[in-house]
């Protein structure tokens, strides 16, 4: 059958591919929402040559938080760099039911909702991702509680723990909420679920070790990673702390 211009100009991304966990099990996902917007391709590119297979996407629309990023588009055109990255969206917007499609044909292989986002219902909303192709993701803000997205436990291949409030980079880790990443993994362990436990907020060198002994297994790291000394460096760095946590 002969693909359409359409579907000849999507992204080549592979949407069955698995989250990418390193030995030992737990990921860094550089976030960039620190990276430098005006060289984002080449800041992509820094992360590939660093080693790195997750990239984390931070979507705000100014409504659910205030402030506003960046959309399917941007997200195409980073698709371009490299089909073999894994993007991983965390929709920090209202109605997210309305870019679902969008956000998978951009190239997006895990999207993430915030259940308070929803309005038609969070179980609706993570059957329209699966159905896109995607992988599905709830996210807590430090003010929500784990118990409010128990009943969705099934439904999720991840929970996102906010560390901090969302909406901007560069804030300190608030620890309280490595509580519920302690919840959630005891709450994995006694069901038998399969979904892993991602920490974005307040993460570096000094943190890290507190994110990894909570029991994340999905690290997201703006600043730590775009700040300071060069990429790979910082990488590197990130990657011996993870390592020097998980064998502690």
């Amino acid at each position: 059958m002969t693909e359409s211009p359409e579907n000849k100009s999507r992204p080549r991304a592979n949407p069955k591919m698995k989250p990418p966990l390193p030995m030992g099990g737990v990921a860094l996902a550089p976030s960039i929402l620190s990276a430098d917007f005006s060289q984002l391709g080449t800041e992509l590119r820094k992360l590939l040559r660093a080693g790195c297979s997750w990239i984390h996407l931070d979507i705000m629309d100014n409504h659910f938080v205030p402030n506003l990023t960046f959309g399917p588009p941007v997200v195409k055109a980073l698709r371009k760099v490299s089909p073999r990255l894994y993007f991983d969206a965390h929709l920090m917007i209202d109605n997210p039911e309305t870019v679902i499609n969008a956000f998978a044909d951009a190239g997006v292989q895990h999207l993430t909702v915030h259940q308070e986002a929803c309005p038609q219902g969070v179980s609706r909303t993570l059957r329209l991702i699966r159905e896109a192709g995607m992988r599905t993701g709830i996210s807590l803000k430090p003010d929500t509680s784990v118990s409010t997205i128990e009943p969705h436990l099934g439904e999720v291949d991840m929970v996102l723990v906010m560390t901090v409030e969302p909406g901007f980079g560069g804030q300190a880790i608030i620890p309280s909420c490595l509580n519920k990443v302690r919840t959630l993994k005891r709450h994995r362990e006694a069901k038998r679920r399969n979904f892993l436990i991602q920490v974005d907020g307040g993460v570096n060198l000094d943190t890290v070790g507190l994110a990894v002994a909570a029991g994340s297994d999905v690290l997201v790291a703006g600043s730590a990673v775009f700040g300071g000394a060069e990429v790979a460096e910082n990488i590197a760095a990130m990657n011996a702390a993870i390592q020097r946590a998980i064998h502690s």
